[in-house]
């Protein structure tokens, strides 16, 4: 096979395969009943003047299903965690006992599961976008070389053939996801 086509189908399947990693990190952010560190991933506090994720700046654990603890390395970063919590809007509600916060995750309701499986699904529709870019990219990058039309048209539904594999692979975490969320 022409090294230009290898390199134009490794470029893609990279390209799909980084999509899927991303879906699987938006999941898991996805709150899906019991209580997890992953919920607070994307907090950012206010560290002496520059934003720092949450978890460079404090345990986060879970003691049990419905509470998060976290416990910060500095106790004058309390404030800062329980205020960029609010600011983040998730839907918590976080208490400072002066050594650490904690967090009571509210059971979901019927509602509230139904938005959180709307939410994966579009989640899985972004990265099934992504893969299809990719598709599209590659298969162009292939129609611009200059190789026979058999070997382009191989090379084709090889791009394809990855697409339909990345896009079951995402077809099938959805559907986790959406049985993780609407488990009672």
């Amino acid at each position: 096979m022409n090294e230009d086509i290898e390199f134009i189908i490794d470029t893609a399947k990279e390209a799909m395969t980084n999509a899927i990693e991303h879906l699987i990190k938006e999941l898991r952010t996805i709150r899906a009943g019991k209580a997890s560190p992953s919920m607070l991933s994307n907090i950012q506090v206010d560290y002496y003047g520059s934003l720092t994720p949450l978890g460079q700046v404090a345990n986060v654990n879970t003691p049990d299903a419905r509470t998060i603890s976290i416990q910060p390395w500095e106790k004058n970063m309390l404030q800062e965690i329980e205020k960029a919590i609010m600011i983040a809007n998730i839907g918590f509600n976080p208490m400072n006992n002066g050594e650490n916060i904690i967090i009571n995750v509210p059971p979901l309701t019927e509602e509230r599961r139904k938005g959180l499986a709307k939410q994966a699904k579009a989640e899985a529709e972004h990265a099934k976008v992504g893969i299809r870019n990719a598709r599209k990219d590659a298969n162009n990058e292939i129609k611009k070389l200059d190789v026979s039309d058999d070997l382009k048209k191989n090379s084709e539904v090889e791009v394809q053939a990855l697409t339909d594999q990345h896009i079951k692979d995402i077809d099938e975490k959805f559907t986790v996801k959406e049985a993780e969320i609407m488990k009672v």
